[in-house]
């Protein structure tokens, strides 16, 4: 995976997309799921983790979806063209 290079153009298409409502409601629910973790005392802030969502759905936030992976490992999954992970049981 390549890095596109942070011009103007870029961060204005990205400031576009964060501002849209789904994107907005998919991150609010991301934020959920990462207090939810770090009130069972499975991560803690500045941790350097992500709380990975098992079958991909970041709106899906019952514990049992719920992990703490290393960042490196939960981005490294491949996905499907709606963002789902390939093999969700990985």
């Amino acid at each position: 995976m390549t890095t596109l290079p942070n011009t103007p153009a870029r961060q204005k298409a990205q400031k576009k997309y964060n501002a849209k409502p789904a994107q907005k409601k998919r991150r609010a629910a991301r934020n959920t799921a990462r207090r939810q973790m770090i009130k069972k005392g499975k991560a803690s802030k500045g941790d350097g983790k992500d709380v990975a969502h098992k079958n991909g759905n970041p709106k899906d936030n019952r514990s049992s979806n719920l992990k703490v992976q290393s960042k490196s490992k939960n981005r490294s999954y491949a996905r499907t063209r709606s963002a789902g992970k390939k093999n969700p049981r990985s």
